[in-house]
């Protein structure tokens, strides 16, 4: 493989090279680049991501995207909350959550209907924000070291960045679970959640973008996706077999949830569940500990989004994200957790049912003047 060619400063935020395959076509690279915080997307980093990503996409030499980290720990570990608490704290920018969320789904938006295909390479550390960025590619990889999960509730937020639309894909009860305790999954986990397609060890990410590098693309799309898909499931089939995971070994616990029909009586049963396991004791213990009303809000919006578009889907959390730095649980999370990290967050709504009827339609029913998300295509 030759070397790849720099785009940008190689201490951007996000750092775009491009490197040669032997027809002379092209495979864009971009890398998350701030590892001290785990490659956590902050506002400049989802711009840049943008740019570069509506650029490509009318590169006709161009044949494909390659998504990663910066570093072994963490492709991504969410959304940059600290700026966002410091906004709601402040009032300073004002309609900065606004402006974040739009322009995040936006992005996230971009990459579910990207015109190429999107390889992430999802190594480390995948949750929240990082999800919405993995969530839409065309290819995603997971490896021995992934640990991916959702876990808005600790915070007092909610499964965003399109989760409405992709928990729906997992089997049974799975997205609800996930929402409900932020429970870790690993490779096995992701790709029986449907949440992941390939599983390649990560010390093979070298030896695959020569692969890449060595092969003949052409200019048009669906093609380039087949021959990806087949050189993917080899490494694939070359790779070590992944743990089996929490989600497949406690597959019948949770599909146990079905039997209430209530929001109440699901997280009733989840929390009266006593076990060795620590994988399932410490997804239990997130649902004890975590934001009453960002419960709520995890089963109205799945059983909202049933049958919604990925636009609607969108548009519908833009709303409640906007709300969540209205309302105050978000920012109360955020501190205890994030920010003095006392750990011991005092929710306005300690219980489920101290949660009103009317704060959660709050956030299912804001009226925008024209919506920031209503020129999606």
């Amino acid at each position: 493989m030759d070397e790849l060619i720099p785009l940008n400063n190689q201490d951007a935020e996000v750092v775009f090279e491009l490197a040669q395959c032997s027809n002379g076509s092209k495979i864009g690279l971009a890398t998350l680049n701030v590892p001290k915080a785990l490659n956590a997307l902050n506002l400049n980093m989802i711009r840049l991501l943008d740019k570069q990503l509506k650029h490509w996409a009318d590169d006709d030499e161009l044949a494909f995207v390659v998504l990663k980290g910066m570093g072994d720990k963490a492709f991504c570990a969410g959304g940059d909350v600290v700026s966002l608490h410091s906004a709601m704290a402040t009032g300073e920018p004002a309609d900065y959550g606004q402006t974040f969320f739009s322009e995040e789904y936006r992005l996230d938006y971009t990459i579910h209907c990207y015109n190429k295909p999107i390889v992430v390479w999802g190594d480390g550390i995948i949750m929240g924000g990082g999800m919405g960025l993995m969530a839409g590619a065309s290819h995603r990889v997971v490896t021995e070291r992934s640990k991916l999960a959702m876990p808005e509730i600790t915070i007092g937020l909610y499964p965003d960045v399109g989760a409405s639309y992709f928990l729906q894909k997992a089997p049974d009860n799975i997205g609800l679970f996930l929402g409900l305790t932020g429970a870790l999954m690993n490779a096995d986990d992701a790709r029986f959640a449907a949440l992941a397609d390939h599983s390649i060890d990560s010390n093979k990410f070298t030896t695959l973008l020569a692969t890449l590098c060595e092969q003949s693309w052409g200019k048009v799309a669906a093609l380039n996706h087949d021959k990806l898909t087949q050189l993917l499931k080899k490494f694939d089939g070359e790779s070590k077999t992944m743990e089996k995971g929490g989600l497949r070994t406690h597959l019948n616990t949770i599909n146990r949830m079905s039997e209430y029909s209530d929001l109440a009586g699901k997280v009733n049963y989840l929390t009266g569940i006593e076990s060795d396991d620590k994988w399932l004791a410490k997804a239990v213990k997130t649902l004890k500990h975590g934001c009453p009303l960002s419960a709520h809000l995890v089963f109205e919006q799945l059983k909202r989004a049933q049958g919604l578009s990925l636009k609607a889907c969108f548009k519908m959390e833009l709303g409640m994200s906007v709300t969540c730095c209205e309302v105050g649980e978000f920012q109360e999370g955020v501190r205890a957790l994030l920010i003095d990290k006392d750990m011991s967050p005092q929710w306005q709504y300690p219980s489920l049912q101290e949660v009103p009827e009317s704060v959660i339609e709050r956030f299912f029913n804001r009226q925008w003047r024209e919506h920031p998300l209503e020129t999606l295509v």
